[in-house]
């Protein structure tokens, strides 16, 4: 989604709770990945709203805290809700009793089989180690400039001003 205002709005119209299922219960909610926190914390705030007397929150990735640069359109790092926090900070931000991540390690191990011709795996965004090697900080400052929110709105309203002009 293209903004902040409008990824909230999208969780609300997808999701509601039931709140026979929830009411007075302690609850586990699992999700792929917590990337902005705005998903985590409005399913936690519904569920919440349906009466759960806790919510833990578990996440199948592990915190997603460095850009992604190999392809993936992910936010700027500003925007990772776990760059540069703690999970008991990232837990209080979305509003979740206890936060549960995936190691990184286990998530490699489970991608691994016998018979695998791959040896590692491109997890960047999780550890900030980029297997090309020449992921400089003046390039990750200027992904951060062109991903962020504020740069993405900023090219929409130029785009709004331009004025086509035919030719006859």
């Amino acid at each position: 989604m293209p903004g902040q205002d409008q990824r909230e709005r999208s969780v609300r119209r997808k999701l509601n709770a039931i709140d026979l299922e929830f009411r007075g219960k302690t609850v586990l909610l699992i999700d792929d990945s917590i990337v902005r926190g705005t998903t985590s914390a409005q399913i936690i705030e519904l569920a919440r709203e349906a009466g759960a007397a806790k919510v833990y929150f578990a996440s199948a990735a592990p915190p997603v805290r460095f850009p992604n640069v190999y392809g993936i359109d992910m936010p700027a790092v500003s925007e990772l809700v776990a760059s540069g926090r703690t999970v008991d900070e990232v837990a209080r931000l979305i509003g979740a009793d206890w936060l549960i991540y995936q190691d990184l390690d286990d998530l490699i191990a489970a991608c691994k089989h016998e018979d695998a011709r791959i040896e590692e795996f491109d997890t960047s965004c999780f550890s900030g180690e980029y297997v090309t090697g020449d992921v400089t900080p003046e390039y990750l400052e200027r992904l951060q400039l062109e991903r962020s929110d504020a740069a993405r709105l900023a090219r929409r309203e130029r785009r709004g001003r331009l004025k086509v002009v035919r030719g006859s």
